[in-house]
């Protein structure tokens, strides 16, 4: 078989206890690099997540009911204000418009983006 370095044998070199001596003094050296930067990475990450009040698919349920219950709440006081009303369709069409709206408030309420509702403590 042909040697691939093209040398052929020529100016090989054996290894000695040198070479050995420097090649483990080396790997030591890595070795220990290594878990220098193993130890700084864990210090630089934080070692637990922060835990909230629910999961991502819990606020993904509460988000979402808190915006369909608005739309649903204007329907039905939309139909109730069109069945003893007389206004067909209008009322059920201003109060889906404004469950619309009340959801959405809800919904920016629940995810914090927007104040919450004040309350007077005024008695």
């Amino acid at each position: 078989m042909a040697d691939p370095t093209g040398r052929n044998g020529e100016n090989e070199r054996k290894p000695d206890g040198a070479d050995d001596a420097n090649l483990s003094a080396r790997l030591k050296s890595l070795d220990a690099r290594i878990s220098q930067a193993s130890v700084q990475r864990a210090e630089a990450e934080p070692r637990e997540r922060p835990k909230q009040d629910s999961s991502a698919i819990g606020q993904a349920f509460r988000y979402s009911a808190e915006f369909v219950s608005g739309v649903i709440a204007g329907g039905i006081v939309g139909w109730l204000v069109d069945h003893f009303f007389g206004v067909s369709p209008w009322g059920l069409i201003i109060c889906l418009l404004l469950g619309f709206c009340a959801g959405m408030l809800n919904l920016l309420r629940a995810a914090g983006m927007v104040k919450p509702a004040r309350h007077d403590d005024k008695q």
